[in-house]
């Protein structure tokens, strides 16, 4: 069977912090080209329908996991605070990979950034799961730890905010509009990437809870990916609608 080699983990967790700055590099100054983006730059070549898109990007993310907990012998997670932190990595998943991408309205999406966004799902998608599953060690009292109390308060707080800021962005469209309109309502009333806060907010959660190298390398990515998103949606609307409110921040409330 499978064993830990915290040789790997750390070479993978470091390989992730160097692509979060990649990512923050390149993306800082120039939008990633898709969504409301894609008309200003150049148009990628072939493309596939938004939910199937996210569909098989997301999908890695769930499956290799699983796989690997399959492999596991015995198949079996212990004690019971490992088993709740694979349990919400697992259900953020479900919900991006089985529920999220069907109710989407987004714009077709270009093959090759969902190539890259499939390969991150699988490479991240097994160090969290190769961690948590054949590495992590925890005290049997982990669940109470104030860690794991925290970073669980913290994670539901973002996946809450995440999928009610979905909500609010596909309430937006009817079946088959592509336009773009000012998101209102919810943390959109303080922040234009209301969603990509609750998704960073999420992750940290996750770090917290799991008090590990891989699990924070994903969320300073997460940061590092998104939170440009962000910043780029914001001057977007402010820049499309003359009556976008100028009080909204871009990602942190009363911040930024």
């Amino acid at each position: 069977s499978m064993q830990c080699f915290p040789s790997l983990v750390l070479a993978l967790s470091s390989l992730l912090g160097a692509l979060a700055l990649l990512q923050l590099s390149l993306y800082l100054r120039v939008p990633s080209r898709y969504g409301k983006h894609e008309e200003r730059l150049c148009r990628p070549r072939g493309r596939l329908p938004a939910r199937c898109a996210w569909f098989l990007q997301e999908l890695p993310s769930f499956l290799v996991p699983a796989l690997l907990l399959a492999l596991r012998s015995p198949p079996r997670l212990e004690p019971l605070g490992c088993r709740l932190l694979c349990c919400l990595f697992g259900w953020h998943y479900f919900y991006r990979t089985f529920i999220y991408p069907f109710f989407t309205r987004g714009r077709p999406f270009p093959l090759q950034l969902l190539f890259f966004g499939t390969l991150f799902c699988i490479y991240n998608g097994f160090l969290q799961g190769y961690y948590l599953i054949y590495c992590a060690e925890y005290p049997n009292d982990w669940c109470t730890d104030i860690r794991f109390t925290s970073g669980l308060l913290l994670f539901l707080l973002g996946m809450g905010i995440n999928i009610h800021s979905d909500l609010l962005l596909r309430q937006l469209r009817k079946p088959g509009e592509v336009t773009y309109k000012i998101p209102q309502g919810g943390l959109f009333t303080y922040v234009s990437g209301a969603n990509y806060f609750g998704e960073i907010v999420e992750w940290f959660g996750f770090a917290i809870a799991t008090w590990s190298l891989p699990a924070f390398a994903f969320a300073f990515f997460t940061l590092c990916c998104i939170g440009p998103r962000a910043y780029h949606h914001h001057r977007y609307y402010l820049k499309t609608f003359t009556d976008y409110p100028k009080s909204r921040k871009a990602l942190i409330p009363f911040v930024f």
